[in-house]
């Protein structure tokens, strides 16, 4: 005969460590989820860009060399 109205060996115990790990499972999934994103492509600083520009500019021979050092110097010593 089925025990359709008997709760088992664990009692009242058992529902609550059945949300104990529910809520351990969200947190989990939770700081997963955090981990993830703060993992992805960062946007470029405004130091980057414009650090980017004079490269492709030098690249391009718009500008010298002693333009370039000049200008990229004075990048550096913005940040």
């Amino acid at each position: 005969m089925p025990y359709w109205y008997h709760s088992g060996t664990m009692g009242w115990f058992g529902g609550v460590g059945m949300l104990v790990l529910m809520a351990l499972v969200l947190a989990a999934l939770v700081a997963l989820v955090v981990v993830l994103a703060r993992r992805g492509p960062q946007p470029p600083g405004p130091g980057d860009t414009a650090r980017r520009i004079l490269d492709e500019r030098f690249a391009r021979g718009e500008i010298d060399q002693e333009e370039y050092e000049r200008r990229r110097g004075a990048l550096t010593r913005a940040h």
